[in-house]
């Protein structure tokens, strides 16, 4: 029995466990951490990138319509301010029409005769109103006779239509009050007498 005891007992086999295997082991599931926290990464970084190019998107928009707005609103201002300084004399300029009117109707009714003192007095009054057209005529008020021409519902206002073979139908025969414009803008339509086909 002595042989038995001296008879060593075979080795079992042993795994070796050393501190480089775990290590890998370690190592290869830090890796696949790693992708993975790199991929959520990029797509983090995918999904900011798009947020910042909407929002920049947006502004840029936003940006060229406040200054469409802006350029729009420069435009209106300037037609506004034009048209301000054009039509500014409206009113004064309807009041001064009844001082022409009133300078015609004299010279009409003064009677042409060889009298020196009412010769006299219809040249002053023919110098006066002369006078008062060229002022008129330099702050671009014009007057309109438009006797012989066709009628024009935005020029004109007809007083009544008569009946005339001479001339073509809806002429102006006879001006009972002559029309003004204002830099081309009627600012009294001249009243008229218009033809019609018997």
């Amino acid at each position: 029995m002595a042989g038995d005891e001296t008879q060593k007992e075979a080795p079992e086999e042993t795994v070796d466990v050393t501190p480089e295997s775990t290590e890998e082991n370690a190592d290869d599931a830090g890796d696949e951490t790693t992708q993975q926290s790199a991929g959520e990464d990029t797509d983090i970084d995918d999904l900011v990138k798009e947020a910042v190019e909407a929002a920049l998107a947006e502004q840029k928009d936003t940006v060229l319509r406040a200054q469409a707005e802006v350029q729009n609103m420069r435009r209106r201002c300037e037609a506004d301010v034009e048209k301000a300084h054009k039509f500014a004399l409206e009113k004064f300029s309807t009041e001064l029409l009844t001082v022409i009117d009133n300078l015609e109707r004299a010279l009409e009714s003064a009677p042409d005769t060889e009298a020196d003192n009412i010769r006299a007095i219809r040249e002053g009054v023919e110098l006066t109103l002369k006078g008062f057209l060229e002022t008129c005529e330099k702050f671009n008020i014009r007057q309109m006779d438009p006797e012989g021409e066709p009628f024009d519902p935005q020029m004109h206002q007809a007083m009544s239509m008569v009946p005339n073979p001479d001339v073509e139908p809806n002429t102006v025969v006879a001006v009972v009050q002559k029309g003004y414009l204002l830099n081309d803008r009627v600012i009294r339509p001249a009243m008229v007498m218009v033809s019609k086909a018997e």
